[in-house]
């Protein structure tokens, strides 16, 4: 005798797997729509705040950054400019040799690529450190110049004066001490003659020679001679002189005469 078996789909057999299957399968696909819809609004809230928050484009170009070191400042800005950046100078400092308002260093460096509109900081240079001039008054004449050499200037030119202070004494310097100038810069020294206590002689209708001889016997010495003829002057004698004769003069003051030229018939 055969005895059938049946089940029922609301009985504990597959019907019933297969709901328990579609149960957990549900949760699942809920929590992948909400992950979706809340991507959809994340992407809304960018695109709302980069359109009308902070404009900006969306998507930024890098370019490399060009070697501005070495260039004038003007010229600086324009190169980076052109190429999609912007400047900024940090600071100015001393270069031994940049010129002055040339750019010595930028940030990022040359080559680097960066994006469009990033800015590049500078360095300008101001120039060679400036040097003080000493003060070398009361030195003598060599000491005075080994100060002034020392501290990378250069005595151009050596001037005299009838002063109180001792013969070959520095009495002044142009510019005066303590002017801050650029290393090698040449530098003017006066140096005293001594006090004004010779009387020049009156040299007028001497010769060369003879006038020459009076200077030195009276400490002072022959300066620029000049001719010109003098109708009533006999040639070769000396017609005026400078300075004149009486005046007071240092020791070694240079006076200068002019000598009347041969008249031509």
């Amino acid at each position: 005798m055969k005895i059938r078996r049946s089940f029922s789909s609301g009985s504990d057999g597959t019907g019933a797997l297969s709901r328990a299957r579609l149960m957990n399968g549900q949760p699942k696909r809920l929590l992948a729509a909400a992950a979706g819809l809340f991507g959809v609004f994340i992407l809304i809230g960018y695109l709302f705040a980069a359109t009308l928050v902070f404009p900006a484009p969306l998507i930024v170009h890098s370019k490399s950054i060009p070697r501005v070191i070495g260039a004038d400042t003007t010229n600086a800005r324009t190169t980076l400019s052109t190429a999609g950046f912007n400047v900024r100078t940090v600071e100015s400092v001393t270069h031994p040799s940049a010129a002055r308002g040339t750019v010595v260093w930028q940030d990022p460096p040359p080559s680097v690529v960066a994006p469009e509109g990033s800015t590049v900081e500078v360095s300008v240079s101001a120039g060679p450190q400036r040097v003080s001039l000493p003060d070398v008054t009361g030195f003598e004449l060599g000491l005075a110049q080994m100060l002034i050499e020392k501290a990378g200037l250069n005595v151009a030119r050596v001037e005299r004066a009838q002063t109180a202070a001792p013969r070959g004494v520095a009495v002044n310097t142009r510019p005066p001490a303590g002017s801050f100038l650029l290393p090698g810069s040449g530098v003017t020294l006066v140096v005293s003659q001594g006090a004004p206590t010779i009387t020049i002689p009156d040299l007028v209708g001497l010769t060369l020679d003879s006038a020459r001889a009076a200077l030195e016997d009276a400490g002072l010495q022959l300066g620029v001679e000049s001719r010109r003829t003098v109708p009533s002057a006999q040639a070769g004698s000396i017609i005026a002189q400078n300075p004149g004769a009486g005046t007071l003069a240092a020791p070694g003051i240079a006076v200068d005469v002019v000598i009347a030229r041969e008249r031509r018939l």
